[in-house]
């Protein structure tokens, strides 16, 4: 029998990063690693790029990339971000899908952060 529920099972993401020279430690929690780690950047840029808050995440896939290798193969992880104008892709591969995922995540953050600053 199983005593839990969904909303038991809680992801959390600790960031350590520098931005623009300060040091931050931010925790985020999510229904997911990915979405963990998504609220954890988010936290950790909103006071210096508020413009995060108009991006959203809008697709993630993974896809194996060498399956004879099983549970230590490389993985592709796509990501699509998207603001209130357009919508872009960002890859990351590697074979912890957690590394994978954080660089599609984060690359997508500083290309609609960039997409900003060209559009202003």
């Amino acid at each position: 029998m199983d005593f839990r529920s969904d909303q038991d099972i809680v992801s959390e993401a600790t960031l350590k990063l520098v931005v623009d020279g300060s040091r931050r430690v931010t925790v985020g929690e999510g229904v997911g690693p990915v979405h963990a780690l998504d609220q954890a950047l988010r936290a950790a840029l909103a006071d210096r790029y508020p413009q995060v808050e108009d991006l959203r995440l809008t697709d993630y896939r993974v896809r194996v990339l060498d399956s004879q290798d099983g549970t230590s193969a490389r993985v592709r992880v796509l990501i699509e971000t998207a603001n209130h104008v357009s919508s872009w892709g960002t890859i990351g591969v590697h074979e912890n899908i957690i590394e994978a995922s954080w660089d599609a995540l984060s690359d997508g953050l500083v290309v609609g952060l960039l997409r900003h600053s060209v559009d202003a």
